[in-house]
């Protein structure tokens, strides 16, 4: 047998996750459709399908898979039934690639399905309660459509998807009581830290500075009209690509290596 991963093995420890964790996995989840659903019809009504499909998708996949993460390595905490997972014949990897499977690959699917059947089903009845005799017919038909699951700002949901899961699977190892808020503090603090550096290396170097993005731009007032100090383009695309990739991959990674300095 594969000390690494076993096809039934792991199969076995899957089904147990999910079947003896159901308000944590199946629970937790359908309570995140709900709350997307209602969020959706809210917004909906008092901004527009616009801002309703926006706050929806961006809540409901970066915020929900964010607050289901942090139950996912609660598997593998210090207490008894942490520790009764922690002690079961199966490899660090097939825990790791469990909790992987349910917030990187599940949720993401279920949410993204049950996303599009609603705005679906919301804007075709939208589109079915017009006159089509009016003559705005055809400007109110167009001012609503589906949200486009491959446009921009639906990948850029998707990385800061991939980002705020990686901070949240790591601090769910490593802070054992109340991750979702030790975890919520330490970012927000090394957040803080970072654009503290940024904005006082900006004010340093340049004055009248009115703005300083990390790693991205510095505005400055220059008279009554405003200038932006871009990065080289191969810097800026180093950066790009180490924040929206290599460093969320590293910290999904890092639970993995956790995993198996927690084995005993």
């Amino acid at each position: 047998m594969n000390d690494i991963i076993d096809t039934r093995r792991f199969t076995l420890f899957f089904k147990k996750t999910i079947v003896e964790r159901p308000i944590q996995t199946i629970g937790v989840t359908g309570l995140l459709l709900v709350l997307s659903l209602m969020m959706y019809t809210i917004a909906k009504k008092s901004m527009g399908f616009g801002a309703a499909q926006n706050l929806t998708f961006i809540w409901g996949l970066v915020g929900g898979d964010f607050f289901l993460t942090s139950f996912a390595f609660g598997y593998f905490g210090t207490n008894a039934s942490g520790s009764s997972y922690l002690t079961l014949p199966v490899s660090y990897f097939e825990k790791w690639l469990t909790c992987i499977i349910i917030v990187g690959i599940l949720y993401p699917i279920i949410f993204i399905l049950f996303f599009h059947t609603v705005d679906a089903i919301f804007i075709s009845s939208y589109h079915h309660s017009l006159d089509p005799s009016s003559i705005f017919f055809k400007e109110q038909y167009e001012s609503a459509f589906t949200f486009n699951l491959n446009g921009i700002l639906a990948w850029r949901v998707y990385a800061l998807c991939f980002f705020f899961v990686g901070v949240m699977l790591t601090g769910g190892l490593y802070f054992n009581k109340a991750p979702l808020i030790k975890t919520l503090i330490a970012f927000c603090i090394v957040a803080a830290i970072i654009f503290g550096l940024n904005w006082a290396v900006a004010m340093a170097l340049f004055r009248n500075v009115k703005d300083a993005g990390p790693y991205d731009h510095v505005t400055l007032a220059v008279g009554r009209e405003t200038g932006v100090l871009l990065l080289p383009t191969g810097l800026e695309k180093f950066f790009h690509v180490a924040i929206s990739y290599a460093i969320p991959a590293f910290l999904w990674l890092v639970p993995l290596i956790r995993l198996k300095e927690k084995e005993f």
